[in-house]
């Protein structure tokens, strides 16, 4: 979900326009949300890595 898609219960105006004082904190706050900043395409990239290396060591650990 992101702000684009709430509206604000103060000021009856979407989020992401950040019309008042609420709307502004909780886009900020939605904007710095995530795992330490990572973006999701970084995430995915490292859950790949992550994968392949586990193949790679159940390999060497057969072999």
């Amino acid at each position: 979900m992101s702000c684009d898609d709430l509206v604000c219960a103060r000021c009856a105006h979407p989020v992401a326009e950040g019309r008042c004082p609420l709307c502004r904190a909780n886009r900020d706050r939605m904007h710095q949300a995530g795992l330490g900043g990572m973006t999701p395409a970084l995430v995915s990239l490292a859950l790949i890595v992550l994968f392949f290396l586990t193949l790679a060591l159940e390999h060497l650990a057969k072999g």
